[in-house]
């Protein structure tokens, strides 16, 4: 018997009555009820009615190996049929854990230049991961004696999960509405958007030489002894595909260090190939003191993140055991096996089938393609990104930064025009941004008629200009 018959109320009813969703709008869900899907394979979801979309943000820059991967189910259930689940607390452990972990460290002595990184923790999603770095930069100061070296500083526009810590941590006014966050002593400084915030006649280099003066001066206005760490992503994701200079981060990881502050990077969206690089720390040159991993760590396919931690900070963790007993932090699914074992297939298969490399090629393209199709377009401001991951912003006319001045805003009524087209991409929350981050298997073929629903889209909103 079906769940209609024997409740006698729809689907989209019944989701309306019992499910809260996350990062909705209650009162327009409860207009106009839920899109389900039941399926998907490849590049394309598809929904309870059979209609096909092309998913052109790979859920929430995640399914970085696409859709319908029966190797990943398999290894899963062998997993599952083997152990089930057991704790990794008080020194207990199981292979695929051991074996990711170690699988972690390689990639990023290999791929990003941070043979510093030694230490795997696992825990649940990248939230969690970010709440990890918080604490551990506490943990790590209270250990070396400077206990009012507290502060995290963040950016404006950065976005690092929605938990309490991680919710502070992230610099998007919305997720602190009505929560009463950030929590004292999180700190935002300024977004290196330079479309955007870049000041008139100001050039590239005089701008970001202002984000950082703008940093050092927050560090100075607070004092160096109270600030622990600044947290960021090397391309920012949901505050809109930002995509800082190399030099920004080579000048902000020497201005850290001047002042002993610890690097802690946001890897989450940029991680497992999403920049055409295995990790957007190699892409930029970045020697990070923590780094968080989720979403492309398994593609999603199991809900699991990591947080690397250097060697230099490992010791002090170790050196402290005397004083404080047990590492008293961690997740009752840190470690799990399943997730551990679908992380370890997920990464052969990124490996096999050169997707890193596909990522880096079809990307190119598609951003050259949305530059062709669109960029003279006079309500487009910027179409930037790198690899697999890419942002449209909106103008309200030829030449301004000024956002659209329209209701929905702009990007929410692109969005919404190209998912009726079947393509799925998202309205971030920050700028009047789309953004492209489709799955890593996304191909030239793929791309080009994703601009043609996307182009249609634009013009649907705004005309042809």
């Amino acid at each position: 018997m079906s769940l209609e018959t024997s409740r006698n109320i729809s689907l989209e009813e019944l989701d309306k009555q019992v499910l809260l969703h996350p990062v909705t709008s209650i009162a327009e869900h409860q207009a106009n009820g839920p899109l389900i899907f039941n399926r998907a394979g490849g590049v394309r979801m598809y929904d309870n009615t059979g209609k096909s979309y092309i998913d052109g943000a790979a859920a929430l820059w995640c399914v970085n190996v696409g859709y319908g991967r029966k190797r990943l189910s398999e290894v899963a259930k062998e997993e599952m049929d083997k152990i089930g689940f057991y704790h990794t607390f008080g020194a207990a452990s199981n292979e695929p854990a051991i074996l990711l972990a170690d699988k972690l460290v390689q990639l990023l002595h290999d791929h990003a230049g941070c043979d510093h990184i030694g230490k795997i923790f696992f825990g649940l999603s990248g939230s969690d991961a970010n709440d990890t770095q918080f604490k551990l930069a506490r943990y790590y100061n209270n250990l070396r004696g400077k206990p009012n070296k507290k502060k995290i500083i963040s950016r404006i526009g950065g976005y690092h999960g929605t938990s309490a810590a991680a919710g502070s941590l992230t610099g998007i006014p919305v997720y602190h509405k009505a929560f009463d966050l950030p929590f004292d002593g999180v700190l935002h400084t300024s977004c290196p958007n330079y479309w955007k915030f870049g000041e008139l006649n100001e050039s590239e280099e005089e701008f970001t030489s202002r984000m950082l003066k703008d940093l050092e001066d927050l560090i100075l206005k607070e004092g160096p002894d109270t600030i622990a760490g600044f947290i960021a992503e090397p391309i920012m994701g949901t505050g809109g595909v930002i995509v800082p200079t190399r030099e920004y981060y080579h000048r902000v990881q020497s201005l850290l260090k001047k002042h002993d502050i610890l690097f802690m990077v946001d890897e989450v969206i940029n991680g497992f190939g999403r920049l055409g690089s295995w990790f957007g720390s190699g892409f930029y040159g970045i020697k990070p003191d923590l780094m968080s991993f989720a979403k492309g760590l398994t593609s999603a396919y199991f809900p699991m993140s990591a947080v690397g931690v250097a060697d230099h900070i490992w010791q002090v963790l170790a050196d402290g055991t005397p004083e404080v007993g047990m590492f008293a932090h961690g997740f009752t699914y840190s470690g799990h096996p399943v997730g551990a074992a679908v992380g370890l297939a997920n990464i052969e298969i990124m490996e096999e089938e050169n997707l890193i490399k596909n990522a880096a090629e079809v990307g190119a393209y598609l951003k050259q393609s949305l530059i062709e199709r669109l960029g003279d377009h006079p309500n487009i401001g910027e179409i930037r990104g790198e690899g697999l991951m890419i942002g449209i912003e909106y103008a309200a006319e030829k030449g301004s930064k000024e956002a659209p001045n329209m209701s929905p805003p702009a990007h929410k009524q692109v969005a919404i025009a190209a998912q009726e087209r079947g393509l799925l991409t998202r309205a971030l929350p920050f700028l009047q941004v789309n953004n492209f981050s489709p799955p890593l298997t996304f191909t030239k073929s793929d791309a080009d008629e994703s601009i043609d629903i996307f182009a249609e889209s634009v013009e649907k909103v705004f005309g042809k200009g």
